[in-house]
């Protein structure tokens, strides 16, 4: 049962660092989706708007994570964003819930 749990928050990291690398091919071909609706991407990463992250935020239904460098975070950030850089995210993954989205940035 661990090493499952183990498998797919490695699976779920592997996925975060493939959506900040990715390009988006479809985002420069269409508009964005509407609130609710998905579109599947290369990368197989969600993505959601920003009145989705607010909702699911004030319902506190996700937290956010922003994988980017210290400097980047110290620029500017979402508020309540925890930083765990990219590299770092395995060292960090016992810190993240189970019962919540985990919603990532990169830029």
């Amino acid at each position: 049962m661990r090493s499952t749990f183990i498998f797919a928050l490695i699976v779920t990291a592997a996925v975060i660092l493939a959506a900040c690398n990715a390009i988006d091919h479809k985002a420069n071909t269409k508009p964005a989706p509407a609130a609710g609706s998905q579109t599947t991407y290369a990368d197989g990463a969600r993505r959601i708007t920003a009145d989705e992250l607010q909702n699911m935020l004030k319902n506190g239904e996700a937290i956010v994570v922003d994988v980017r460098n210290q400097a980047s975070y110290d620029l500017g950030h979402i508020p309540g964003a925890k930083l765990i850089p990219a590299g770092e995210i395995l060292n960090h993954i016992n810190e993240l819930p189970r019962d919540k989205m985990i919603v990532t940035y990169c830029s």
